[in-house]
């Protein structure tokens, strides 16, 4: 009996997708519920899972091609025989190449992240030292393993013709075009953007083009949350089980700020406003894919730790590659921190349709007046980028100063005052 693979339902608003690659060749044999493909849209990747278990038989659309919602991608035979796959129709390899079963079975149980990685760098995942849950293999082993081996001395090579290198980031489905040298003999290489990453240029072109954009500044000093967090740390995460944050106590206060202005909550459709009764905060997380923004629901009835274990959460998916696109959808107002990448200062673009987005950057020891004094404090800049549309001057410079009163007294945070 031939049972067939489908495109899923893909999300809202996303029309087709680009098939990234396959895991299973045709004559493997498959579990019901094990990734087969993995699926590029605008916003995240989808796996498909195998409806039964089998033996692939039959391969139909192949790595790179862009595929509907409800269209065959392959056949699965649930009484085990597997049919030679047609050239044309399939880039799967030889039948002779095909893993056997325990191996596709390990293939499987690596994250799509870490797949791409041992894929480019073309890496046995056997040989790498794996630390994660159960012995799974994690990015950050296949990242320390190629650091190692890049540090290691060099084996003598057979020399071989120049070629442009491949860039890290470049999805599997998206090949690239090497480039006659220029009049000096340099290499060039045009290489295709993954659909997030175009999409991710489109919107911010889109924020540019309708939004009126104007970013206000402003420092707090940070040494009253360093201390409360050093005092209680190791008290919190123990009795949690997670690790206490500085973008627990943004979130809290942001969420406070925004209770006082809430058109920075708001956003605009058509020719109304959206006033916001939720707080769902954006949280920008740098992922090997690109930039995204998971959404964190309903701050204003979290507390401190639930926040912390969300954005771990998140964290952990980012690493992953398996953020959804729940995760992603909706969103009243977003936060982001450039400072873990050293950014002193810097402009953050909206994330539409929201009206406003906070940049924190890196805090550094500066001297500072108090009191007639010179003191040194842990200083943070704090950009706040706003659709001077919906938000007035006033309210965005007050909301700014808000965040900041509440960071240096964060019992203020306790009192709502």
């Amino acid at each position: 009996m031939s049972v067939e693979v489908l495109v899923p339902n893909l999300p809202e608003s996303v029309a087709d997708a680009t098939l990234v690659s396959w895991h299973k060749r045709p004559g493997d044999a498959v579990s019901r519920d094990e990734n087969l493909v993995d699926l590029e849209t605008d916003k995240v990747v989808l796996e498909v899972p195998a409806p039964t278990d089998g033996v692939l038989a039959e391969v139909l659309r192949g790595d790179g091609e862009t595929v509907t919602a409800g269209e065959l991608l392959a056949r699965i035979d649930t009484e085990g025989k597997g049919a030679e796959p047609a050239p044309a129709q399939s880039s799967a390899p030889a039948p002779e190449e095909k893993a056997a079963p325990a191996e596709a079975a390990e293939e499987a149980a690596l994250s799509p992240a870490v797949r791409r990685l041992v894929a480019e760098h073309d890496l046995d995942p056997k040989a790498i030292p794996a630390s994660g849950p159960k012995g799974r293999l994690t990015k950050a082993d296949v990242l320390s393993y190629l650091e190692q081996r890049a540090s290691a001395p060099a084996k003598p090579q057979p020399v071989a013709p120049a070629a442009a290198p491949k860039p890290a980031a470049v999805a599997a489905a998206a090949p690239s075009l090497p480039l006659p040298p220029d009049s000096r003999g340099r290499l060039e290489q045009r290489v295709p953007m993954t659909r997030l990453r175009r999409r991710i240029a489109e919107r911010l072109v889109e924020a540019q083009h309708t939004a009126a954009i104007l970013t206000t500044f402003n420092e707090v000093n940070m040494k009253p949350v360093m201390d409360l967090r050093a005092r209680h740390k190791d008290r919190f995460e123990k009795a949690h089980g997670v690790r206490l944050g500085f973008m627990g106590f943004f979130v809290k206060t942001a969420v406070e700020a925004l209770r006082r202005f809430p058109a920075v909550n708001a956003s605009i459709d058509g020719g109304d406003i959206i006033y916001h009764g939720y707080y769902d905060i954006g949280i920008a997380v740098s992922t090997e894919r690109g930039l995204m923004v998971p959404i964190v629901r309903d701050c204003d009835s979290l507390s401190l730790a639930e926040i912390e274990k969300a954005i771990g959460v998140f964290a952990a998916k980012g690493r992953e590659g398996s953020i959804g696109i729940e995760d992603l959808s909706g969103g009243t107002f977003s936060i982001t921190n450039g400072g873990v990448f050293g950014s002193l200062l810097s402009t953050p673009i909206l994330n539409p349709p929201q009206s406003a987005i906070l940049g924190m950057h890196k805090t550094v020891d500066r001297a500072m007046v108090e009191n007639g004094q010179v003191v040194v404090r842990p200083m943070m800049y704090l950009a706040l980028s706003y659709d001077h549309r919906i938000v007035d001057g006033k309210e965005a410079v007050s909301f700014l100063v808000a965040i900041k009163e509440l960071l240096e007294d964060p019992g203020r945070l306790l009192l709502q005052v």
